[in-house]
């Protein structure tokens, strides 16, 4: 039987707001919301969220796909007393506007230990592996950044569209991704994440770190493939919101005709950055719809998005193409882009804008594994590894060489930086063989778009 104190509660923030009288336009959506986790007794000034809320959108929050597997009741505080774990990753989904929203989370059991890992939208890794022991408790907080497909329509009889033209893997029945919805996503994970509260609200004034780019660092959706753009948010504060808007099978041309810079522009501001990796696809000249040779189109592309960001006051940073594992007869890195790197290396330099050469860094990443265990930094299973798509090891290996790119630039954002990040020599790269993130649920059949 629900008491009625927690009935109320269990109406929820967007129940409550429908009972609310309106006048003239619709309010506003609400953009800060608490939640307490588990079946007990509820905190002051929180919604109750019990493990049997699957998410719909007339309720506004819950989890998905489906129910966690239990909730624990140990009494006594009204917002530690109780959580929710699971042996499995289960996700909780908040529907939001738009923008960049500080998370705050609670926790930890005050009769066992608890180890999560917390992802967020597509599978963005935001806390690592944080441990408590009995009877402890701790608070990760972070900033993700949610968007829609939306872009602010054009003046009348003037160019353009209202929205992102997104492929079927991004929309529709193929659709997998959490990263073009209403939703701010959170995945709970690890061998026993005790989560006992979850705060959001909408903040202005975070730093935000857009990027734009094609498969290798797009929020890859499901497993085996990852990306090193999911993997930054992980070392940054939560003073950096990171907006990932590439995806896979994207060129320069492509990223603007489908409005993604526009989307990506829209929202930008002055003391934001744009990160901006392409070459994969831009060097294809079997596309002839987006291929741009390496020192004339492909320079004025980069040039394109160098100015479009200066206009806002952003900082564009520019990144050569990640490599593709092919080695050589002695064990070295063969160039598979031609003049491409060093046509971003020129540009950086012509424009006087931050360069993080990822083709020489990830060359000397795979070249420290060899040839026989770098595989083991790419997508797939066994023996049929990708040659150009990471996994989480390798993304995650990726993803240090950029945060260390950007110290070695002496960027402002370089102050942001997670204090445990000690630098990163990808010819000294994190063990293969111990390291570790918990997978999460489902598995990507189809191949990355341009593959």
């Amino acid at each position: 039987m629900v008491r009625p104190t927690r009935r109320l509660a269990l109406l929820g923030i967007a129940a409550i707001a429908a009972l609310s009288p309106v006048r003239g336009a619709d309010p506003a959506p609400p953009t800060s919301f608490k939640f307490d986790f588990g079946s007990g007794a509820v905190a002051p000034g929180y919604t109750a969220v019990t493990p049997d809320l699957a998410y719909s959108d007339a309720r506004g929050f819950g989890f998905e796909p489906g129910p966690p597997a239990t909730a624990v009741d140990r009494g006594g505080d009204p917002l530690r007393g109780d959580f929710i774990t699971s042996d499995r990753p289960f996700l909780f989904s908040v529907k939001v506007p738009e923008g960049n929203y500080r998370v705050t989370v609670t926790l930890g059991d005050s009769g066992g230990e608890s180890l999560t890992t917390i992802k967020a939208e597509s599978r963005r890794l935001m806390v690592e592996k944080l441990a408590t022991a009995a009877g402890q408790f701790q608070t990760a907080v972070f900033t993700v950044n949610v968007r829609n497909a939306k872009v602010p329509p054009p003046p009348l009889n003037a160019p353009g569209n209202d929205h992102v033209e997104l492929n079927n893997r991004e929309d529709g029945p193929n659709g997998l991704v959490y990263h073009w919805d209403d939703k701010l996503t959170l995945e709970f994970n690890n061998t026993r994440p005790c989560v006992c509260a979850v705060e959001l609200t909408k903040v202005d004034d975070a730093i935000t770190v857009f990027i734009a780019g094609d498969s290798t660092v797009t929020d890859q959706p499901r497993p085996p493939g990852n990306s090193w753009g999911q993997m930054l948010t992980r070392f940054f504060k939560p003073e950096v919101a990171i907006a990932n808007h590439a995806e896979s099978g994207e060129t320069l041309k492509s990223f603007i005709t489908e409005l993604r810079l526009d989307k990506l522009l829209s929202q930008m501001k002055r003391g934001d950055y744009l990160l901006v990796q392409f070459g994969h696809n831009d060097e294809k000249a079997s596309w002839p719809q987006t291929y741009v040779e390496a020192n004339t189109t492909y320079k004025a592309y980069l040039r394109v998005f160098i100015a479009e960001a200066r206009r806002r006051g952003a900082i564009p940073v520019l990144c050569s193409p990640v490599q593709r594992r092919m080695f050589d007869a002695n064990g070295k890195i063969r160039n598979s882009h031609g003049d491409y790197p060093a046509a971003v290396r020129n540009v950086a330099k012509e424009e006087n804008v931050a360069f993080i050469d990822l083709a020489a860094l990830s060359a000397r990443f795979y070249e420290a594994l060899g040839p026989q265990k770098s595989p083991l930094a790419f997508s797939g299973v066994g023996d049929r590894r990708d040659a150009t798509h990471h996994d989480n090891y390798g993304s995650y290996e990726i993803a240090k060489c950029v945060v260390q790119g950007i110290k070695d630039n002496h960027l402002d954002l370089a102050k942001y930086i997670v204090d445990d990040f000690a630098g990163f020599d990808p010819s000294h790269p994190d063990d293969v063989d111990t390291w570790s993130i918990p997978v999460s649920l489902g598995r990507m059949t189809q191949a990355p778009r341009g593959n």
